[in-house]
């Protein structure tokens, strides 16, 4: 646990000039755009629509302190949540479709921002009070985060950056990042391709979100909270628990402890239900049951994960006695 809450880690690379050359070098991914592992190769720059239907500007559908975060991230006055639309995974049974899914057209319920004006969302939630800046699906959005942030920097922005992604990044977009996010957190979604195609467009899920949460890890290490329990650096990993899919859980959470570290910072998640295009999908047209969650919970042990996200873990395995 650190004693102190270090500065964020992007306010050395800003004095050194650094961040400087990490915007241009992310500017000049969108003019063929290769951010994620889709490669749409569309020049954003010019106002294209790559596959996320985003094109040269950030799209921002709300934003807010949040309360229904981890507990690292929320404390007292909540997590600063900037949630931008489009995606790159286009889960079937997504909760927030609304946002993720934008028409050819590039029309969504949410508006387009100016560099200017997302430093200036992130400026307006660190004097709201929150503890940190949760960019919620970035990954497809990364030029315009970074070339916000020098601005926000200007204007006296001093929060931590939650990179908050569903785990498809590329590792060149990742490595543009280095110094720059303090907390990355991930979802470890699926283990098997086949799930992953069935489920997303992204059949090399699997392999990509492993390369991305290990580059991660080497970036910020296990994560650190302050004396008041707040995190302040390294990983947080989400997952969600699926209908039928405990072995798939089982999987991920044997990675994290063996190849990430038995360390990991880990929210097991129960709260899956049917939305979007579920109703398509009889295996996963349900809710979770209440012994499948349970059974995630000792997987997790038995894999030798130790940091779990607090929720009603505590009482189960002391009912164990574990």
């Amino acid at each position: 646990m650190a004693k102190n809450s270090p500065e964020p880690v992007y306010l050395k690379l800003h004095r050194q000039k650094i961040l400087e050359q990490r915007v241009a070098s992310a500017q000049e991914l969108l003019r063929s755009c290769t951010l994620c592992p889709h490669k749409c190769g569309v020049d954003r720059a010019a106002g294209r629509l790559g596959l996320c239907r985003i094109g040269a500007q950030a799209r921002v559908a709300g934003f807010a302190p949040h309360f229904g975060e981890e507990s690292p991230l929320v404390g007292e006055h909540g997590s600063g949540t900037i949630f931008f639309a489009g995606c790159n995974l286009f889960c079937v049974f997504c909760q927030n479709e609304d946002i993720s899914y934008i028409d050819k057209q590039g029309d969504a319920a949410a508006d387009a921002v100016s560099d200017r004006e997302l430093a200036g969302i992130m400026l307006d939630l660190q004097r709201q009070g929150c503890h940190n800046i949760n960019l919620v699906t970035p990954s497809h959005v990364v030029p315009q985060i970074l070339s916000a942030l020098p601005l926000a920097v200007e204007g006296g922005l001093r929060l931590p950056l939650v990179y908050n992604s569903g785990g498809y990044d590329s590792l060149h977009t990742l490595r543009l990042l280095d110094q720059v996010v303090d907390i990355y957190m991930p979802d470890c979604k699926f283990w098997s391709a086949a799930t992953a195609a069935r489920y997303t467009r992204a059949a090399d899920y699997p392999e990509v979100m492993r390369q991305a949460v290990r580059e991660m890890h080497r970036q910020v290490g296990d994560l650190e909270l302050n004396e008041q329990g707040l995190a302040v650096h390294g990983l947080l990993v989400r997952h969600l628990v699926m209908p039928g899919h405990l072995e798939e859980t089982r999987e991920i959470l044997a990675f994290l402890a063996r190849e990430i570290s038995k360390n990991t910072y880990v929210n097991i998640m129960d709260q899956y239900r049917p939305a979007y295009r579920a109703a398509e999908f009889d295996e996963i047209n349900r809710a979770l049951h209440r012994d499948e969650y349970e059974q995630a919970l000792r997987a997790a042990r038995a894999a030798g994960l130790h940091r779990l996200d607090q929720r009603d873990w505590r009482r189960f395995f002391r009912k164990l006695g574990l």
